[in-house]
């Protein structure tokens, strides 16, 4: 009797927007690996429980996306090094003996879609990111190993967004600054890592920040386009990209340390990009 696939999910809330179902089953065909891969949509006060029951009931992973990325800690019995560094997990696995591992791979994602796929100077720039939330905090190590000039952090919140810079004071110039103390400055990259998207929302960035070289990355990913990716185009950037290609690069990571195999992205990406 063929033993049933193994179970894997991406929890979150909102979730009816992911497409990483939709991925992994493409991972899942092109490597021969038997699967299936759903969609948890828990709220915050639910987390635990969901988290539980689906191990509980024979799951061998999980994606955590936004917000459970820092509340879902509390709950693993391990982690790896770049998720103890992140303070924030995108990925859980169940080790042999039973206990919840969680691991980073939001950064690896990123960087690779930046410097593989679209060939984006990273080195010796001035880097803007704004927002000093989960997904925020996961790409901040793998941005700085790359030696940019400087990175600074961007939030409403001065205290937080100081806070998390002197975390990372350690792998690279880094500091934290308001949105308002951006005025006058200009970058060769930003990021967004807020979650204003969700809400149709752009974050209070003075325009001034943009010019004709900068290029504008969004973390987050919609079938049309993202408010931010949208707005940044409309201030004549060079280029503006929302983030299906950190979210199939950082699935196919997650993929690698659930199965053992890393997919080839390149088709997968170029599909997602065509719907």
């Amino acid at each position: 009797m063929t033993p049933a696939p193994d179970r894997y999910a991406v929890i979150g809330h909102p979730i009816d927007h992911s497409r990483s179902p939709w991925i992994h089953a493409r991972f899942a065909q092109q490597t021969g690996e038997r699967i299936v891969y759903s969609a948890i949509d828990a709220a915050p006060e639910d987390l635990a429980e969901r988290v539980r029951d689906f191990f509980a009931h024979g799951g061998s992973g999980l994606n955590v996306t936004v917000p459970h990325k820092q509340a879902v800690l509390p709950l693993l019995q391990e982690l790896s090094d770049r998720a103890r560094i992140a303070g924030a997990v995108n990925l859980i696995l169940r080790t042999d003996d039973g206990r919840l591992r969680g691991d980073n791979t939001d950064g690896s994602g990123l960087v690779r879609d930046l410097t593989h796929n679209l060939g984006v100077p990273i080195a010796a720039q001035r880097l803007l990111l704004l927002g000093a939330g989960g997904a925020a905090r996961g790409i901040i190590a793998p941005l700085l190993t790359l030696h940019p000039a400087e990175l600074i952090i961007a939030n409403r919140s001065a205290a937080r967004a100081n806070e998390l810079a002197r975390e990372f004071t350690r792998f690279g110039a880094v500091r934290g600054a308001t949105y308002a103390e951006l005025r006058r400055q200009h970058f060769a990259l930003i990021i967004n890592a807020t979650s204003a998207g969700l809400r149709q929302e752009v974050p209070p960035l003075p325009v001034a920040v943009f010019d004709a070289a900068t290029v504008c990355y969004d973390l987050a990913y919609a079938r049309d386009t993202t408010r931010f990716v949208q707005w940044a185009r409309e201030q004549g950037v060079a280029r503006s990209i929302a983030g299906a290609g950190m979210l199939v690069e950082q699935a196919a990571e997650s993929f690698l340390l659930w199965r053992g195999v890393r997919p080839d992205t390149t088709a997968v990406l170029a599909d997602l990009l065509a719907q």
